[in-house]
């Protein structure tokens, strides 16, 4: 491990301490972090932005949209308490580095980008990468990808100003989602949402985020 990895990993460890009274998490799963480690973050970042990529901060990709800060890919991975054999679906693939996370923790990861040069410049990532378990798709987020439904976790990764039903629809009974939710004021929160047995969606908010806002076609 690099130091600049060893010191993202320390800042992403202190960040949970210090948000815990709020997410519930002191610690994050070792698994998850493993996954962070793993997995390069200089590999999804521009190449004007490389002396910066393992800052704890949010970073500009392009139209308009950014890979998030490695504090809140972890928080929000760990969030979804993902098992070896659960099929993830993200909304929102950017360059591609939370769905490269999922991939090290999940057995299938279904990635929704609707900006098309995005979408393909992931794809292409993934691939060169030797990714194998990721099925990218250019297309609405909104509507999620129903056809490999019901997901064990739906992770989203643009502030919404509601939960869209088609996401908790393709949510499986027990699964879980994790989305960034805005106020009418501007206010974001992150949102945890626990579908239980019957079905019946219950949502807590965590932690105040920003987020580029989710766009319907």
């Amino acid at each position: 491990m690099n130091d600049a990895v060893r010191k993202m990993l320390a800042t992403i460890a202190h960040q949970t301490a210090a948000t815990a009274s709020t997410t519930g998490r002191s610690t994050l799963s070792p698994t998850v972090l493993a996954a962070i480690e793993a997995v390069n973050r200089a590999d999804f970042v521009p190449d004007n932005a490389l002396n910066r990529a393992y800052d704890d901060g949010p970073l500009a990709i392009g139209y308009g949209q950014t890979i998030s800060q490695p504090f809140i890919v972890a928080l929000m991975t760990d969030l979804l308490d993902i098992e070896p054999d659960h099929k993830v679906l993200e909304i929102g693939t950017g360059s591609g580095y939370q769905t490269a996370i999922l991939s090290k923790l999940a057995a299938e990861v279904y990635t929704v980008e609707r900006i098309e040069n995005l979408a393909e410049q992931a794809r292409q990532q993934f691939e060169k990468l030797g990714y194998d378990n990721i099925h990218c798709r250019q297309a609405d987020g909104y509507l999620g990808w129903e056809e490999h439904g019901a997901y064990d976790g739906i992770i989203v990764t643009a502030a919404a100003a509601a939960v869209p039903p088609a996401l908790l629809n393709q949510l499986k009974s027990g699964g879980r989602m994790v989305i960034p939710l805005a106020e009418a004021r501007g206010y974001q929160d992150l949102v945890l949402i626990d579908k239980d047995k019957e079905g019946k969606a219950h949502s807590q908010p965590l932690l105040s985020v920003s987020f580029v806002p989710l766009v319907a076609d």
